[in-house]
């Protein structure tokens, strides 16, 4: 494998990372998945799930995509529970946000640009 192509699975290689998969805060000897300019982060979360603090004045857009589950992301602009398959919400630089997993659920969130 070289540092330009890489293969895996997403769970199993985010696990030591809170569920990022790509970003500026993946050793760049890694390889491909050491990124400045996206951050890529598969989330599964059990049923009860939240994060309790919401972010603060946080730069970048986001994309939270549902992959299964009933995942609920509040913004400081509104509140979004995404039951299907494909459902998101994303959002722009400023607009803090909280989540609650409503059940069992696996998120896909990207967001960019990925802060140093």
């Amino acid at each position: 494998m070289t540092a330009n192509w890489q293969a895996g699975n997403a769970a199993d290689d985010s696990t030591e990372t809170r569920g990022w998969l790509v970003g500026h805060f993946i050793d760049p000897s890694i390889g491909v998945r050491s990124q400045k300019d996206v951050e890529v982060k598969w989330g599964t979360h059990p049923a009860g799930d939240k994060r309790p603090d919401w972010t603060a004045d946080d730069q970048r857009t986001t994309l939270v995509l549902l992959v299964e589950g009933n995942f609920r992301v509040d913004t400081t602009d509104g509140s979004k529970t995404m039951t299907r398959q494909g459902d998101y919400i994303m959002w722009g630089p400023g607009v803090d946000h909280s989540w609650e997993a409503l059940a069992d659920s696996v998120v896909m969130t990207v967001r960019w640009p990925s802060q140093t």
